[in-house]
């Protein structure tokens, strides 16, 4: 059996983000300096961290090696483009929608209109900037 230190909390997710800023204009190239304030992290585990925080604009492409990625769409709407063995997928989310990206696709996040997202991600995240992240 493992024990654990910490007990288990409640997180308000809206009370979480009240306070952070909208990334307005957010680019591929967007640097840390500028994405990382407008995310909350709500919850860490062994592998992943549970985050809510609201941008406009398009994320640079992503992927986890280390697990399967849980995106839930709180407010606005994103098109997010996933990268997989079988071909490329557009998924458009609304507020309320949730998938999965699965364990080591390329995926990112197109939002001009707006989107607050909840992500389970595992760690480490990969980034690319590259049209097609999979190119050699």
């Amino acid at each position: 059996m493992t024990e654990t230190s910490a007990l288990p909390a409640v997180v308000d997710i809206q009370a979480a983000i009240a306070p952070l800023p909208v990334l307005k204009g957010r680019r591929p190239d967007s640097p840390a300096s500028d994405t990382d304030p407008v995310f909350a992290t709500l919850a860490r585990s062994e592998r992943c961290g549970i985050y809510a925080g609201s941008f406009e604009g398009e994320s640079a492409w992503e992927r986890h090696s280390n697990g399967d990625e849980f995106v839930q769409v709180i407010a606005g709407e994103t098109l997010l483009t996933i990268l997989t063995d079988a071909g490329r997928a557009e998924l458009r989310l609304g507020a309320g929608m949730v998938t999965m990206v699965p364990r080591g696709c390329w995926h990112k996040f197109q939002s001009p209109a707006g989107v607050t997202v909840l992500t389970m991600t595992p760690t480490p995240t990969d980034h690319s900037m590259a049209e097609d992240p999979r190119a050699p």
